[in-house]
């Protein structure tokens, strides 16, 4: 039983290749589950902003771009919202 050379040459050629790819493909994934992991605990902490500032009359709109600012800043995020609601009166 003989295999050719071009044989051997394309299946590791082939498996280098499908590990360069998978390497290309996991290192975003990895940066998107984060993202969409900060925007959930943003989510969740103006849940809670909002429950406790409904005894103040204090809101924050809640969506994706605020859950994302929230989550990724955190405490600063918060500020800056709150800022901003401030200055533009919303």
């Amino acid at each position: 039983m003989f295999v050719e050379y071009n044989t051997v040459f394309a299946y590791v050629a082939g498996i280098i290749l499908l590990y360069i790819l998978g390497r290309y493909l996991v290192v975003p994934m990895k940066n998107l589950l984060k993202l969409v992991y900060n925007g959930f605990i943003g989510g969740i902490a103006i849940l809670v902003i909002n429950f406790v500032g409904g005894n103040f009359s204090f809101q924050i709109a809640l969506n994706p771009l605020t859950a994302f600012i929230v989550g990724t800043l955190g405490v600063p995020g918060v500020l800056m919202i709150t800022i901003l609601k401030y200055l533009f009166q919303v």
